[in-house]
């Protein structure tokens, strides 16, 4: 007798008459929840009792750094505030256009690579490989990386700008400059994260049978027609849940920010995270930095809401 049938014969008969008679009288379907209940309960736990927390605080004038303080209902006021507020509408603007130009190049970029990879080339593994490791790093390491590489005086990031363009190196500083400054987040994003929609890209270009092609060759189509009539419309669902996957996390977008600009110069690379961390654990607004929360997470949820029903119809062509 092996060591788990040996402890399981010990286990049934250490098991009370009566509880052993009452599991048994269990169906599937209740024993299925009995085992699922404790990480239903866990995940109540964990997402929804903290938004209907924080949905009473946003109507609250609560502030964490004052716990005594008695907690009065402010209605509306902070959504009021947020909604008409400038600064708030700069953020989100610069989130905009994070998100944007990111999702744009990550999309266009990793589409391709994971077109040139699927020819299955000699060594195509290999540059796999290194295609992949910009995303296995952590984001504290690519902001301080990066970092180091913007410097205007000694970063390769600047020389190499001035060696295919003529112009100064120490003439222009990426997290320095207004104008640059956003797109020089853009660039970190986008070297970290194409990889990911590669490889999704990938897989969506692996899914597609090679009959079509071969029918499609047999019908002297060009390779032309053969990417936009096949390729394309077949791999398009997996393009959008590329999308949608770093559409929602770029929203979300902190720590790698914060670590090469800290939302400067002045408040240009401030996205809306930024704010909402800045209101929430400096400013100690939390009332106000809830109603904040609460309205980014209604905006990415309705849109992300749209974006499914738009890819399920996709998906069902």
């Amino acid at each position: 007798m092996s060591n788990f049938e040996s402890l399981a014969t010990r286990a049934v008969e250490a098991t009370p008459p009566a509880l052993s008679k009452a599991v048994r009288g269990l169906s599937d379907k209740t024993i299925a929840w009995v085992f699922i209940a404790p990480t239903i309960i866990l995940l109540l736990a964990i997402n929804i009792f903290p938004l209907i927390w924080t949905i009473y605080l946003s109507f609250t004038n609560y502030a964490a750094n004052r716990p005594n303080r008695p907690i009065t209902n402010v209605g509306l006021k902070w959504y009021r505030d947020i909604l008409g507020s400038p600064e708030v509408w700069a953020a989100m603007q610069a989130t905009a256009h994070f998100v944007f130009w990111t999702i744009l190049f990550q999309t266009l970029i990793g589409f391709g690579l994971a077109y040139l990879i699927d020819r299955k080339f000699r060594g195509h593994a290999f540059w796999t490989t290194i295609i992949l490791i910009p995303m296995m790093l952590s984001p504290a390491v690519v902001g301080n990386f990066w970092k180091f590489l913007y410097q205007p005086q000694i970063g390769l990031f600047n020389y190499a700008v001035s060696f295919f363009t003529g112009i100064d190196p120490s003439s222009f500083e990426m997290l320095g400059s207004v104008k640059l400054a956003p797109w020089a987040i853009v660039i970190v994003d986008t070297w970290m994260w194409t990889p990911y929609v590669m490889l999704i890209c990938l897989a969506g270009l692996r899914s597609i049978p090679g009959y079509i092609y071969e029918a499609a060759e047999v019908d002297r189509a060009s390779k032309w027609r053969q990417f936009w009539s096949i390729t394309l419309p077949m791999a398009l669902p997996f393009i959008m849940l590329a999308v949608l996957f770093r559409g929602i996390e770029n929203f979300k977008m902190f720590d790698m920010v914060v670590l090469l600009t800290g939302g400067g110069p002045g408040s240009t690379t401030e996205l809306a995270s930024i704010t909402l961390k800045r209101q929430a654990f400096e400013a100690y607004r939390t009332g106000y930095s809830s109603a904040f929360a609460i309205i980014l997470f209604v905006a990415v949820f309705g849109l992300a809401n749209i974006y499914v029903r738009t890819l399920n119809r996709v998906k069902q062509r």
